[in-house]
């Protein structure tokens, strides 16, 4: 007796889907960083990247930079 796939609706109970753990960058840079501030105030931050990313944001503030001190030229010369 052949035996039909479950619709999408049904109401059969289903395993819940594993998920497997993300593999960590092979050059990956992690920082974990807390602040206490009293009793009370507690900060905590983690942070991960790569050396590509910290590339990508050394030039993407370089552009920005550009983009700054020929807008602050041009205002100077008038």
């Amino acid at each position: 007796m052949a035996t039909r796939p479950l619709s999408p609706l049904s109401t059969a109970p289903s395993a819940p889907p594993v998920r497997e753990p993300v593999p960590a960058h092979p050059e990956e840079i992690k920082a974990v960083f807390e602040a206490r501030l009293g009793r009370f105030a507690t900060f905590q931050a983690s942070a991960r990247v790569t050396p590509a990313g910290v590339v990508t944001a050394g030039i993407a503030g370089t552009a920005l930079l550009f983009g700054v001190a020929a807008v602050l030229r041009a205002c100077l010369r008038r």
